[in-house]
């Protein structure tokens, strides 16, 4: 049998470090359209869920509910900046049915399809061979580290050796996380007691949190857009 594939995509009205960014228009659409319109692109999802207080927000910027976007109505008592993401995602789970989720955020528009199924691939084969229970994707870096007291952590300044030698360094992207109900009860997160990393191509890898990644962030969509990489 086919498992059931729910993607959730929390949205919540304000943001403090880039006001309304979610709304915000993005390279011609609001920034929260760009991730929306690949999850609904993606066979393999059954459903996507946006578990949010800005219902109205989204239905003024033309979102429309369907039998494959579902807005929630995110309760008060897990609104505001304090709130940690995993309670949010534990009401999710607790109430939307599923045997696989797929975990994104607005601010990662530059996600591709592509990334989303190979994610999907490799965790379904990860469960298959009972390996891991999650799947978070990271950035994989491998440069000279130091600590802010001028301290090498990971390499020999009197000894250098070229940077693809020294030994990488996996950093959390907050692009993707692929869990179950199981591997959420075990540890009430979205990454389990077991899990995997992915590593996923650089191009995609924005996470608009402040001004100067929303720049950035401008920067490299208008360049894909260029080569042709990624649509508006």
């Amino acid at each position: 049998m086919s498992k059931k594939i729910v993607a959730l995509l929390p949205m919540k009205a304000n943001s403090t470090r880039v006001p309304g960014k979610n709304f915000k228009d993005f390279c011609g659409k609001p920034l929260f359209k760009w991730i929306l319109d690949v999850l609904e692109s993606v066979e393999e999802i059954d459903q996507v869920i946006i578990n949010t207080d800005a219902k109205d927000i989204l239905i003024r910027n033309g979102l429309k509910e369907s039998e494959k976007v579902i807005i929630r109505q995110r309760k008060a008592s897990i609104c505001g900046d304090e709130v940690s993401m995993n309670t949010v995602l534990a009401d999710d789970v607790e109430n939307i049915e599923a045997d696989i989720y797929v975990m994104t955020h607005t601010t990662n528009p530059l996600l591709s399809k592509e990334t989303i199924r190979r994610a999907l691939s490799q965790y379904k084969m990860e469960l298959e061979q009972g390996s891991a229970d999650s799947l978070f994707t990271v950035n994989k870096i491998q440069t000279r580290f130091y600590t802010e007291n001028c301290q090498p952590i990971n390499h020999d300044p009197n000894n250098l050796i070229p940077t693809q030698n020294l030994e990488a360094w996996y950093e959390e992207n907050s692009n993707l996380y692929l869990f179950n109900r199981t591997s959420f009860a075990s540890t009430n997160a979205r990454i389990g007691s077991k899990p995997t990393m992915m590593v996923s191509p650089p191009l995609e890898c924005s996470d608009i949190d402040t001004p100067d990644d929303w720049d950035q962030a401008v920067v490299m969509t208008h360049y894909m857009l260029e080569k042709g990489l990624v649509k508006a």
